[in-house]
């Protein structure tokens, strides 16, 4: 194996999200309705990008590997990525529009409604994954937006004996060629039933150890996040935070997943960790701009205490 350049490589998406603030109180939404919003701006984002911006303010050595357009929105997320400490050498970019999405955010809820849209020439192609920076990673991440080259990358990582964690979102005809080539999958919440048929969250990680020796994850929203080690279930709360935005908790949480299993972390440490980073999130607006840094993290499980999960509420400001 090469030696270790960075901590983590990740492999994926990116994208650049116009936020809209819903108002307070929602009207009726027909064809023809007219919503005055409450505020607006446009943030970077980005399933991997998220991740890695995590892992890097965190205090992890992090690169990224993905496809931006050569137009105004890329250079956006270079320069947000740059800022964050994030390695950008392998950033390849084309004379197509930016990954972009609008998300509507309901303050008060805490819930948001993401549509986006993404040229196809903006895809990750096998041929376009830097196979030497990805040997000289602690960790390598994907995601399945670009599955081919998912696949690419984490075969080559384990043939460099390297751990591989993911962001399995969605189910395709390649999604068990992937998820067999992942040391440790992170699912989102529809991902295990979507491969299994089984609704109940522990009953389809239970199902899929059939096909995965491994430490399987699944993150579920306002319940927490599930993992599956060995035969042993292991259930971590979500942190009750007051959530304004929860766009990029799930990113966030694999950050904060892979920075509790580089320091060789037991399973409740590692997921409460990554639960924590997670709710901070949540108390701010935006991906990327809502990355906690490890004091921040660390302030939110001193606030809560070991197990006082649910023993009250965390308000942090919006920035």
């Amino acid at each position: 194996m090469s030696s270790v350049t960075w901590d983590v490589v990740g492999v994926g998406a990116n994208s650049v999200d116009t936020v809209l603030l819903l108002p307070e109180a929602m009207p009726r939404v027909t064809v023809s309705a007219k919503i005055r919003l409450r505020g607006q701006s446009v943030r970077c984002g980005g399933q991997t990008t998220t991740t890695v911006a995590t892992c890097a303010a965190l205090g992890l050595k992090a690169k990224y590997v993905g496809v931006i357009g050569r137009d105004e929105e890329g250079r956006r997320l270079r320069e947000a990525l740059a800022r964050r400490g994030v390695n950008i050498a392998h950033v390849i970019e084309r004379d197509v529009p930016t990954q972009t999405a609008t998300i509507l955010v309901h303050l008060d809820a805490g819930s948001r409604i993401v549509l986006s849209d993404r040229d196809i020439r903006l895809s990750l192609r096998p041929d376009d994954v830097p196979i030497e920076a990805l040997h000289g990673a602690r960790v390598v991440h994907v995601d399945d937006v670009d599955v081919a080259a998912a696949i690419e990358a984490a075969s080559a990582a384990r043939a460099a004996d390297v751990p591989v964690t993911s962001d399995i979102d969605h189910v395709s005809n390649r999604t068990e060629e992937l998820l067999s080539l992942v040391t440790h999958p992170i699912f989102s919440e529809e991902a295990p039933q979507l491969l299994t048929g089984i609704p109940d969250s522990e009953e389809a990680l239970r199902e899929l150890r059939h096909r995965h020796t491994g430490l399987l994850c699944v993150t579920l929203g306002e319940r927490g996040a599930m993992a599956l080690d060995g035969d042993r279930v292991y259930h971590q709360p979500a942190f009750p935070v007051v959530a304004r935005d929860t766009t990029g908790a799930g990113d966030v949480f694999r950050g904060g997943f892979i920075y509790g299993l580089l320091r060789g972390w037991s399973v409740p440490d590692l997921l409460e960790f990554a639960a924590a980073a997670a709710a901070v999130s949540c108390t701010r607006l935006g991906a990327l701009d809502s990355v906690p840094m490890l004091e921040d993290v660390e302030h939110l499980l001193r606030t809560f205490g070991k197990g006082a999960v649910g023993s009250g509420q965390l308000e942090t400001e919006t920035r």
